[in-house]
């Protein structure tokens, strides 16, 4: 039980720091009042209705769009990496002892010279339980 609310909140922690650094934007276009298009980090599309005044004709009249967007823009953390250039003397001491005492852990080891290999055993002529009458019970 413990071990999976160890996962679960890990996972958990997990999805808070995914959804903290990342950045995301949605748009929503209006045309006339209605909603035509809505887009996730993307720009909408608009409805091809926005009114675009002629260069050859010189008019001072400004006229208004009948579309108008709207942007919901968040903005993600970007400063979560880990500075390690800021460990003060104890820290680094301690680190150096760490790295120190398990680096042998990932070292070969050494084959032992073992001097019974060949050894050979005596053979048995007569089996001494049974003359003795020796059993175990």
């Amino acid at each position: 039980m413990k071990e999976k609310l160890h996962r679960f909140f890990a996972c958990l922690m997990t999805v808070a720091l995914l959804f903290s650094t990342t950045s995301f934007k949605v748009e929503k276009h209006y045309c006339m009042g209605h909603l035509v298009d809505v887009a996730f980090f993307s720009d909408a599309q608009d409805c091809g209705m926005a009114m675009s005044l002629d260069k050859k004709i010189d008019t001072t009249i400004d006229k208004m769009s009948c579309c108008n967007s709207e942007v919901i823009a968040m903005e993600g953390q970007n400063d979560v990496k880990p500075s390690f250039n800021d460990f003060d003397l104890h820290q680094q001491m301690v680190l150096v002892a760490f790295v120190y005492s398990f680096k042998g852990l990932f070292e070969p080891v050494e084959a032992k010279d073992v001097p019974q290999v060949h050894y050979n055993p005596p053979k048995i002529i007569k089996n001494i339980q049974l003359l003795d009458a020796v059993f175990l019970i």
